[in-house]
């Protein structure tokens, strides 16, 4: 192509120019410069790169000119002298190639110009931020080409969009997968070069064919009789008999204990091989869901088949590593994998999924070119937040229509984000896309449970409702009031209380205690916050709910008769708490108690989609709250990814996270975490360890003198008496209601 000669002419003129024979990318500390990277080796490999990874979207020769220019700034002799210690001062390279695409003038050159601007420190907003950085200055003081060397973009013949735009949120995010797919390119050429060991650890993992067939010999064991068990199977195999469906958006409506999780990565495994989809990312609002469904997902699929990538993931408990100095391979493998989301299976949060949707720092938005041609299923999909719901279903919708992808939104409780349920809704999504049979007739064979509306009651009755049920869950709103109301029962037999404001662990430990008492039919009498709700695999034969917005409700009720022990239905009781509700849940509760009124079956699909279509219209003014939208969806090319980086944050309060170092395995890691030179692997273990706390109640325990701090940096729990074997967490010597902060 006539740009490539022209560009390489350019690279020989500059190669002449000060008398710099070679041009380098890369230097290595005590070798020969033999052994350096040099320049042209470095474009030509990220290039290639690129132009591979921009192929899944249709945009490889995008990918390809990103490649070839986006270090083209190191053709400043005041960068080769840096490399050579000639020269100490500053000398920007990635100026010069943002300058020659911008100077185009047009929408490809705009786009591409943020990319290139923003491989190292992250895309930037068009205008001056707070710092002063910005793509307009950075241009401004840009290395230029001498006079006599001419353009090579001059005669380029750029590249068409590879789809008809309709808005201008559409280009800005190409830019951002485009940017995706360079910075990858770029960080796995550099790796290779300054650390090729490391860049042998990363290994593709199994085919999905081999995943498929793990997936249907575990499905064969799956024969046991009963009503429940072959309603899941006929679940099971009208999903996967619609897996030849064309890509796009899906909905999968399954009852709690309907066999979601499996059913979900079967249709997706089988849709993914019709398809030619590379890979599918599970995403899950709650860190123990994805423990759960991780857990599950290992023990069918092959070694390197399964990554989790979210805060609280323990390498050492899942590869069985044998001490915390050492990394085992299998474990540097996972970590390597979280990097980009190169692996046949991905299982994350909704935070990680959506904040890397909208990020701009190249760490974060490397991994999203490997959701192009990929299948997302996206589980509790109730759960998306409605402050953001306006950008988030915008990018599910580009990625459904323009990155080859496909969408399952997978719930018992379906939220109602079609077209024709409100504005807002996604374009592409109607009834013939469900995935589940009719959810109305599945709905009707599974019921197994019947609501009871206690009306208003004070706590004290709540606590006496508990007392009198060998085996309840009681889930309330929130941490303050389910350590009230535990402190009521806590002298019961198999009284047990869950909050977040015990370590991920400790959690676990305790989910294991109440299901081995539920089995052996011993008193289980559990409070909780919302928390063990959605997603959690136990089965209480009655349950207990303040109110709140019909989808908790319903997930709540999911937690009980899950396997239709009883034969009658079982009964779900809410409560509104005489005491008050927080303001945070007026709202929700307000609709529900609508729907209630309107409805014989407030447990049905339609009785679901009434109160969301409520629950959504009644707050349009805030489904884009932080107006993220606005900083991508400039016509002029002007966005501003910073700013909408910074505003997209779905857990908006600043949290201080607190080490507890409890169990031999949490002291061990604490005491690795003080003499340790690189400690992210270490902090990455404590997770489990670890609860976050608000800034307010982090100052409680530290002027009780409770809080220990490493280096400065990380905080640890050093008196004891603070942790309270039921409640967790507490903020005063005493263990009680009164020592939590709500």
């Amino acid at each position: 192509m006539y740009y490539l000669l022209t560009f390489f002419c350019m690279l020989i003129e500059l190669i002449k120019w000060e008398h710099i024979l070679v041009l380098y990318a890369h230097t290595k500390e005590n070798t020969d410069r033999e052994k350096w990277q040099r320049l042209d080796e470095h474009l030509h490999n990220v290039a290639r790169q690129a132009t591979e990874f921009a192929e899944a979207f249709k945009a490889e020769e995008w990918g390809r000119i990103l490649g070839l220019l986006h270090d083209i700034g190191k053709c400043n002799p005041r960068f080769q002298q840096r490399l050579t210690n000639e020269y100490s001062g500053h000398a920007d390279h990635k100026g010069t190639g943002a300058r020659l695409l911008h100077d185009l003038g047009t929408v490809f050159g705009r786009m591409t110009s943020y990319c290139v601007a923003g491989h190292h420190g992250g895309l930037p907003d068009y205008y001056g931020t707070e710092n002063g950085s910005s793509l307009e200055t950075l241009i401004e003081k840009a290395f230029l080409l001498p006079d006599d060397i001419k353009n090579p973009l001059t005669d380029l013949r750029e590249p068409d969009l590879p789809f008809p735009p309709r808005h201008a949120f559409q280009c800005s995010f190409m830019t951002r997968m485009l940017f995706s797919a360079l910075v990858d390119a770029d960080f796995l050429d550099t790796e290779a070069f300054m650390d090729a060991e490391k860049s042998t650890w990363r290994v593709q993992g199994p085919s999905l064919d081999k995943l498929a067939k793990a997936l249907d010999r575990k499905l064969a064991t799956f024969d046991k009789p009963g009503r429940i068990n072959d309603l899941r199977a006929e679940i099971l195999n009208h999903c996967r008999s619609k897996a030849a469906l064309e890509p796009g958006l899906f909905t999968l409506t399954v009852p709690t204990g309907g066999g979601k999780t499996l059913t979900s990565m079967a249709f997706a495994l089988d849709h993914a091989r019709l398809h030619g989809k590379r890979r599918i990312v599970y995403v899950i609002p709650y860190t123990s869901i994805i423990e759960q469904n991780a857990h599950v997902f290992r023990k069918i699929f092959p070694d390197l088949s399964v990554i989790e990538h979210h805060s609280t993931f323990d390498a050492k408990t899942v590869f069985n590593a044998e001490d915390t100095a050492r990394e085992s391979l299998e474990a540097r493998r996972h970590r390597l994998a979280c990097e980009n989301w190169d692996a046949p299976v991905i299982v994350t949060t909704n935070v990680q999924f959506f904040e890397s949707l909208f990020a701009a720092k190249p760490s974060k938005c490397r991994k999203l070119h490997n959701l192009a041609n990929s299948v997302i299923i996206l589980d509790e999909a109730q759960m998306l937040p409605v402050e953001f719901l306006d950008p988030c279903l915008r990018a599910l919708e580009e990625l459904a229509t323009n990155y080859g992808t496909s969408v399952v939104l997978c719930t018992a409780t379906q939220p109602a984000l079609k077209k024709d349920d409100f504005a807002c809704g996604l374009t592409g999504l109607d009834d013939q896309r469900e995935l589940a049979p009719s959810p109305r007739r599945m709905h009707e064979a599974f019921k197994r449970t019947k609501l009871h509306d206690c009306g208003d009651m004070t706590l004290a009755q709540v606590a006496d409702m508990v007392c009198e049920c060998k085996q309840v869950l009681c889930i309330v709103n929130t941490r303050g009031r389910a350590a009230e109301l535990f402190e009521m029962v806590r002298d019961e037999p198999g009284a047990l209380h869950l909050s977040a404001l015990m370590y991920p662990a400790h959690r676990s430990e305790r989910l294991a205690e109440i299901r081995r008492k539920l089995k052996d039919k011993e008193p289980c009498r559990v409070v909780s916050t919302q928390l063990v709700e959605a997603g959690v695999d136990i089965s209480f034969p009655e349950v207990i709910r303040e109110i709140a917005g019909l989808d908790s409700i319903t997930q709540a009720a999911g937690r009980c008769n899950r396997e239709g022990e009883r034969d009658e239905p079982a009964p779900v009781s809410i409560f509104n708490p005489a005491e008050g509700l927080p303001r945070a849940f007026k709202g929700p509760a307000r609709h529900t108690e609508s729907v209630l009124r309107n409805t014989d079956d407030p447990f049905s699909p339609d009785a679901i989609r009434h109160f969301f279509k409520l629950h959504y219209w009644l707050q349009q003014d805030v489904l884009d709250k932080k107006q993220v939208m606005r900083e991508l969806n400039n016509d002029a090319g002007e966005w501003s990814f910073r700013k909408a980086a910074k505003k997209f944050r779905l857990i908006e309060n600043i949290m201080v996270p607190i080490i507890i170092p409890r169990s031999d395995r949490a002291y061990e890691l604490v005491n690795a975490l003080q003499y340790a030179e690189h400690p992210g692997r270490i902090l990455r273990d404590l997770q489990q360890y670890t609860v976050q706390i608000y800034d307010n109640q982090f100052r409680t325990l530290d002027q009780a003198g409770a809080v220990e701090m490493i280096e400065d940096t990380y905080a640890v729990l050093c008196r004891m008496e603070f942790y309270n074997e039921q409640f967790g967490l507490t903020f005063s010597e005493e263990s009680g209601p009164e020592s939590f902060i709500s």
